[in-house]
């Protein structure tokens, strides 16, 4: 540190300050199309795992985008997308380690229950309370918020059609596969819910004049 000199001078200490070294973003070890699972098992970067938590990626990315919108709007209910969000997190950590070849302390690390779909199942309820009943099919609509939701369900459903394949082999919890499904019916009503506080109108579907 400085030191004050009789003259009142500041004198700087001799020793350097310590360089913080910042990791680097890219690690080279996925260029030959490999990447690694949490248990450090090398497989193909096409493999069902990476296609799963790629989705699931996608999906969050598409959850804070809508957020965004929904922020604007000033929704309530932004909490709970932050809370699906790092749920999310954890869906790809129990993806990422395959039960077939995982430890127990990494089992015990990535484990999901199933809590959070109970959670989800009691916000769909809430919302749908202040619906009307669906009559018809609606298209994905009313309003940014509402659209942007939409987006987020339908890659959250391919989410989970990239999550069943592993599930059934053994390879990851049951649980986040029944998260991904009831995630997306979270989604499609908070959807509605949204077009209805901003005042928005859904678009219906209507058969084409053949």
């Amino acid at each position: 540190s400085p030191k004050l000199s009789k003259k009142g001078t500041c004198l700087h200490s001799e020793s350097k300050p310590k360089k913080v070294k910042i990791p680097k973003i890219y690690t080279r070890t996925g260029d030959t199309g490999f990447s690694s699972t949490f248990t450090g098992e090398r497989r193909p970067k096409d493999d069902q795992v990476f296609e799963a938590l790629g989705a699931t990626d996608e999906l969050t990315s598409a959850i804070g985008m809508a957020k965004e919108f929904c922020l604007e709007q000033g929704h309530p209910f932004l909490e709970e997308l932050d809370r699906i969000q790092c749920m999310l997190q954890d869906v790809g950590a129990n993806i990422a380690t395959p039960i077939t070849s995982a430890r127990d302390s990494h089992l015990k690390r990535t484990s999901f229950n199933e809590k959070p779909v109970l959670e989800l199942e009691q916000w769909i309820d809430k919302y749908t309370e202040q619906l009307e009943p669906l009559t018809s099919f609606i298209l994905p609509s009313g309003g940014k918020s509402s659209s942007s939701l939409h987006v987020a369900r339908a890659i959250c459903r391919r989410a989970e059609r990239c999550v069943v394949p592993i599930v059934q082999a053994g390879a990851a919890d049951p649980n986040v596969a029944k998260y991904l499904n009831r995630l997306s019916d979270y989604l499609f009503t908070l959807a509605r819910y949204t077009a209805m506080k901003e005042g928005r109108v859904e678009s219906i579907y209507k058969q084409p004049d053949q």
